[in-house]
């Protein structure tokens, strides 16, 4: 019995220590929101003077609409307001000279511009961005949802179909957690998180970053950095992708969508534990969504979540990064185990 207790008094003194040589979540993520901001700045100042730019609007109803914007202010967002409400309450993603783009990415040069909704005639890459961005979503609410006692890493984001059934993320909680097993109330919880992330209808900011500011903003997780050096070999640019939604900022694979208020139904389904890995016990948080744009009959989501609380598998990499020692990487001052 004395050993016993003697070992819980030394395992408590070594967590407050571990938690008193971190730094707390709302620093963090203050200082990654704060580089953000000063690298937006930046690029925004390239651009001294006001240059005008030609953008040949593309779509149903559109074609041959000419708008003058500004190089480097405007966004497709902007074009979008020149148009009417309706481009603006529902356009999601655009295409600019063929390619995906944020509607909140500064506009460069004359360019194409097609402004793409849940509703086009082939809504795959609007489809795709919608998936990547709940998942997204859900990572910010994985980090966010533990008081600064516990750690979460998160990891680089799997990349799965629509197809799949659900929309995932790859995290690692705090050693102490691993044989926690979330009830649904925890899960619960988590989609109340969401909820209100979507309520306040957040913006998705973009931007592209050089690798040395992308490893500055994530300082404190050596897993992050880890993710920015393999994500930079990766592209032909050497440049890597940050968006920042409220105080959050995340690395992400392609564009997001524009706001979090184009989600509707939205709901956290699973936490499933894998196995093993360089950072400790990985888990994959499961959700799925539907757009505000469309909606599902209380039945048919039934069968969907069903669906969304199954394990997604996803391939593993060719090419996994060396294993290296686990940061701390805080999570926020929420109480508790159960997430909030």
């Amino acid at each position: 019995m004395v050993t016993r207790t003697v070992c819980q008094v030394l395992q408590r003194r070594l967590a407050t220590a571990a938690a008193a040589a971190r730094a707390p979540a709302i620093e963090v993520r203050s200082h990654r929101s704060a580089v953000f901001s000063r690298e937006q700045a930046r690029q925004k100042a390239l651009y001294p003077r006001i240059e005008k730019i030609e953008v040949s609007m593309q779509g149903p109803g559109l074609d041959g609409t000419l708008l003058i914007m500004n190089k480097g202010m405007s966004t497709p967002l902007s074009c979008a307001r020149h148009l009417t409400e309706y481009h603006v309450t529902n356009s999601a993603l655009a295409l600019v000279d063929g390619e995906p783009w944020s509607l909140h990415q500064p506009l460069t040069q004359s360019c194409s511009l097609t402004l793409l909704t849940f509703k086009d005639s082939d809504p795959t890459l609007v489809n795709q961005a919608y998936w990547q961005s709940c998942a997204a979503l859900l990572g910010q609410v994985m980090e966010t949802a533990f008081k600064d006692d516990f750690t979460v890493n998160l990891l680089s984001t799997p990349e799965v179909e629509v197809t799949s059934g659900a929309f995932c993320c790859d995290v690692v909680l705090d050693p102490q957690l691993d044989s926690w097993t979330p009830s649904e109330e925890s899960l619960r919880s988590l989609t109340r998180g969401a909820q209100q992330l979507i309520h306040h209808d957040l913006a998705w900011e973009p931007l592209e970053v050089a690798p040395s500011l992308a490893l500055e903003v994530f300082s404190h997780s050596r897993c992050k950095q880890e993710e920015v050096e393999h994500k930079a070999a990766q592209n032909p640019k050497g440049t890597v992708m940050l968006h920042r939604c409220g105080d959050h900022v995340l690395l992400s694979v392609g564009p997001l969508v524009a706001r979090t208020g184009l989600c509707s139904q939205y709901e956290v389904t699973a936490l499933h534990s894998l196995e093993q890995g360089p950072w400790g016990l990985h888990r994959r948080a499961q959700g799925l969504s539907l757009p505000r744009q469309l909606q599902a009959h209380h039945t048919v989501w039934r069968k969907l979540r069903w669906r969304a609380e199954k394990l997604v598998q996803v391939p593993r990499p060719e090419e996994e990064a060396p294993p290296s020692p686990p940061d701390s990487t805080a999570a926020s001052d929420q109480p508790g185990t159960t997430p909030v």
